[in-house]
């Protein structure tokens, strides 16, 4: 394994954990896919955890200006599946501190805890296990900013977009691996549906 883990090494590290299978996946958002990614599987083991993390860290740090930044730097993550990158990455780091955003409830908008005030100003890299659909992580940065922070980076150990997924060009962003799957808009247009390929609803 190198010290920033490549694409191929990744990928397969995916595999063995299973936390990369192949089929026939229904997501929440509607869209069918024959992939699907689920990090957590794979981040359940503290070599790979730590392998991820630090490799990821490493890309951070690479960058001059968020390397300047470290010190005060915040990393902040969205509950619950990118708080094991978050806590990683922020002792790779040795940044300043780690939050999260939450839900009281799965239709309520995302918070931060009680008592947990921004500093105006404040410097945060938003980290996830995945980018796919961004949903969370706009919010997220939405959430962010509201409350007078700057969101100075995104990380994420896989970037695997869908045709939604939104861009954030004006921030730099850094990831180990991406995959791009096949998708389908809707149950209608999805090739696997018309053939009878049995369906596995994803509800994370």
């Amino acid at each position: 394994m190198h010290l920033i883990p490549t694409q191929e090494e990744v990928v397969e590290l995916m595999r063995e954990t299973k936390a990369l299978r192949r089929g026939h996946f229904a997501y929440p958002s509607g869209l069918h896919s024959t992939d699907y990614l689920q990090v957590a599987l794979a981040m359940r083991y503290y070599q790979h955890a730590k392998v991820l993390s630090v490799g990821l860290s490493r890309l951070v740090r690479a960058n001059n200006e968020l390397r300047a930044m470290i010190p005060e730097l915040s990393i902040v993550a969205p509950a619950t599946g990118g708080l094991p990158v978050a806590y990683g990455v922020c002792e790779a780091l040795r940044a300043h501190q780690v939050y999260w955003g939450e839900r009281e409830h799965p239709d309520q908008p995302m918070r931060f805890r009680q008592h947990l005030e921004q500093t105006p100003g404040e410097k945060v890299l938003l980290v996830d296990d995945i980018l796919r659909t961004g949903r969370k992580l706009s919010e997220l940065k939405e959430l962010v900013e509201s409350k007078g922070a700057e969101v100075v980076g995104l990380a994420v150990i896989v970037y695997q977009p869908t045709p939604r997924t939104p861009t954030f060009d004006s921030l730099p962003f850094f990831y180990l691996a991406k995959l791009d799957g096949l998708y389908y808009m809707d149950a209608a247009s999805c090739d696997l549906c018309q053939k009878g390929v049995a369906v596995e609803e994803i509800w994370v």
